[in-house]
């Protein structure tokens, strides 16, 4: 699963890490992620993140 940096702050989505602290369980893909979803560091929404290039 690819990993998505947030364009505003730099926060990294993991998908084997999840964001439990905000109910998005470990293995969770961000497609899967629902769209009310923000990066838990800055508030932004989920349209702001981009796919981490390796």
């Amino acid at each position: 699963m690819k990993k998505y940096v947030c364009d505003v702050c730099g926060y990294i989505y993991d998908p084997a890490e999840g964001d439990p602290d905000n109910g998005v369980d470990a293995g969770t893909a961000f497609e899967d992620i629902p769209d009310d979803w923000v990066c838990p560091m800055c508030g932004a929404p989920k349209d702001d993140f981009s796919v981490l290039e390796d």
